[in-house]
Order: C-alpha cells, then sequence, then structure tokens
C-alpha cells in the first residue's frame, strides 16, 4: 500500500486548527489507518504555537494506532516551532525486583545512616546542654520555665487520673487473691513497690511520651518544613541551644517531679480499694506503704524517669529534624515519634529492671 501524502496549508494557527481537526476526525472515526502516513509541509509558511501542538497530538494519536508519521519538506522556522511544542515523552521506570541480598544491604546502609544522624545529633545536644549550664544567654530568658509548664504542669489531670485508676485496678485485682489468705493488709505493700519501681515510671513516660514528645515533634518539624529553623541558621542563631535545651532541661526536670506525684495518686487509688473493699484503715495502709518502701525502690523509680526523659526528648526532636514533604509529613514523623518513644521507653525500663535486680542479688 502506497503511503497517502497529506498536503499541509499554508497557514497553520489557532483559527485554522478547528477545520483541520474536524478534516482529520473522520479518518479517526473510520479507523481506516495505512501503516504510514506522509504530512507535506512544502506550502506551510506560517504556524503558531496552536498549530504545532494541533500538529504534535495528531501526530500522537496516529502514533497510537500503530501508524507511522513521516514530516517532509520542513523549513528550518516550522523545524524550530514544532520541536518548541514538542509533547514530553513520560519516563518508563522499571521497577526491578531486590534480591535477598540486595535488601540486606540497603537495610544495613540505612540503619548506619540514622545511626549515624543520630549520633550527630545527640552529641551536639549533649554538648550544648552542658554549656548551657555556664551561658544561660544561649537559650531565650525563661523559656525553661515555659517549656516546664507546658511539659510538667499541663500533664498532672492526665496523669493523675490515668496514675489513681492503675492503683485503683491494681488493688482491685489482688484484693481478691489476698483476702483468701487473710493478706489483706499486703495489698500496700504490693501497690507501693509496683507504683514506686515500675508503674509509676512507666505510665508517666508513656502519657508524656504520647502527650508532649508529640508536640516537640510536631513542632520542631513544622518549624523545618516552614523554613523557621533554616532563617534561624542564617541569622547566626544555632536552632539546638535555642530551641532543644530548654525542652530537655524542662523534661528532666518535670518527668521525675510527675512520677513522684503519680506514685502517691497510684497509691492512693490502691487506699480507696484498701478501705472501702478490704476495711483496711486508712492510716494503717500508709503506715505499711512506709514501712515495705526503701531508699532502693525510691531510687530506681527516678533512676528510671530521668533515663525516660531524655530518651523521650531526643527521639522526638531525632523525628522532628527528619521531616520531608509538607504537612503530611509532619503527621508521619509525629506518629513515629510517639511509636518510637514509647517503644525505646519500655526496652530501657527492661534494661534498667534486669541492672537493678542484678544488681541487688549480687550485693
Amino acid at each position: 500500500m502506497d503511503t497517502p501524502i497529506v498536503k499541509l496549508p499554508p497557514v497553520i494557527t489557532h483559527q485554522q486548527t478547528e477545520a483541520l481537526r474536524k478534516k482529520f476526525k473522520a479518518l479517526f472515526d473510520k479507523k481506516q489507518f495505512s501503516p504510514s502516513v506522509e504530512f507535506d509541509f512544502q506550502e506551510v509558511e506560517r504556524m503558531d504555537s496552536a498549530g504545532a501542538i494541533f500538529i504534535q497530538n495528531l501526530r500522537s494519536d496516529l502514533e497510537k494506532n500503530n501508524v507511522e508519521v513521516i514530516w517532509t519538506n520542513l523549513s528550518p522556522g516550522i523545524k524550530r516551532t514544532l520541536k518548541l511544542f514538542k509533547r514530553p515523552v513520560p519516563p518508563v521506570f522499571k521497577s526491578e525486583k531486590k534480591n535477598f541480598f540486595e535488601k540486606i544491604g540497603e537495610t544495613g546502609y540505612n540503619l548506619s545512616k540514622y545511626f549515624a544522624e543520630s549520633i550527630l545529633l545527640f552529641s551536639n545536644i549533649g554538648y550544648w546542654s552542658f554549656l548551657g549550664f555556664f551561658r544561660p544567654g544561649l537559650r531565650r530568658k525563661g523559656e525553661v520555665v515555659n517549656q516546664g509548664v507546658l511539659i510538667g504542669v499541663n500533664a498532672l489531670p492526665i496523669v493523675a487520673l490515668i496514675a489513681f485508676l492503675i492503683g485503683f485496678i491494681l488493688a482491685l485485682q489482688s484484693a481478691a487473691q489476698l483476702r483468701q489468705f487473710g493478706a489483706n493488709i499486703y495489698v500496700a505493700d504490693l501497690i507501693a513497690i509496683a507504683m514506686v519501681s515500675e508503674m509509676g515510671p512507666l505510665i508517666t513516660a508513656i502519657l508524656v511520651a504520647g502527650r508532649s514528645g508529640s508536640a516537640i515533634t510536631a513542632e520542631i518539624a513544622t518549624m523545618k518544613v516552614s523554613e523557621e529553623i533554616d532563617a534561624l541558621t542564617v541569622m547566626g542563631v544555632d536552632p539546638v541551644p535555642y530551641l532543644i535545651v530548654p525542652k530537655l532541661y524542662a523534661i528532666i526536670i518535670t518527668l521525675p517531679l510527675l512520677t513522684v506525684f503519680a506514685n502517691i495518686i497510684g497509691i492512693t487509688g490502691g487506699a480507696v480499694i484498701g478501705v472501702t473493699y478490704l476495711d483496711i484503715n486508712f492510716v494503717a495502709f500508709f503506715k505499711e506503704v512506709f514501712t515495705v518502701l526503701r531508699y532502693k525502690e525510691i531510687f530506681t523509680g527516678l533512676i528510671k524517669s530521668f533515663s525516660f526523659s531524655i530518651i523521650i526528648l531526643l527521639t522526638a526532636t531525632y523525628f522532628g529534624f527528619r521531616v520531608k514533604g509538607g504537612a503530611e509529613g509532619v503527621g508521619r514523623v509525629t506518629t513515629a515519634s510517639v511509636v518510637a518513644s514509647i517503644f525505646f521507653v519500655i526496652v530501657a525500663d527492661s534494661i534498667l529492671g534486669l541492672i537493678f535486680y542484678f544488681g541487688e542479688s549480687a550485693f
């Protein structure tokens, strides 16, 4: 079959494209295509952007129907116009399935990169935190108190409620078993040791991680996305002592105090069960609490809460600085920060619990 030749008119502008579109529409409606078609540009003298786009679209439509398009007798000007308005070809991405060793290598590389980034950030925070004791001018005046109110004071209601319920439930669950053996008074021992050495620090840290840790991550991530941190750097202000160090001081101070508060409220919740369900005198209950509590349990709880405060702050800061994208990225790193903080707090609690247990056994 001979290649049909289509002679194009001298002028192809936005005024002629509608007529040309109707002319070629009949060809597409019949769907009678030859293997190739030749467009002769010999008579074309003028072509605007609309005409060039029309020709390019026409060529694309024909090639989709497996028709080879041939352009002949193009003048240099017409050729430049068609080239200028050429339709971009979308890149084709071939997803190659990675084998087992490639996945291991990529995972190891990413973990090493994240580890190096975290060590660099944590060492920077540690340096400025130590230097901040001797150079208070590095941080904003009154910012530690402000952050202490946001992190600690505002968290008192929810910590008090959860701690009371934890102590209440622990006493309720253990009371039914202890009263079978006439050991009602020992519910005070159980509640005191469980709250002070384990449940108080852990529950408080989880609440602060979900409440204040997420707020810290969201604040830093939002500032990074909106380029406020870059603006601070351009102005010669290091964001770590300006933003992070006051939060670190505040959470180190407030989390142990919140833990002590949670311990007292939790023991009080257990006392409610002891007085109402086990018929224990209120004074006798707390006398037993002070008898069983040793400096070891109190020291263990405070060390745990101090460690948890550092973990929560470092995790929130790390994820805040790692944000990518806009508002979606802020939400993503905030969620990841809360999950990671709770995970690391529980892991640290297990490790510290083992250390204190074996340390006591050794001595």
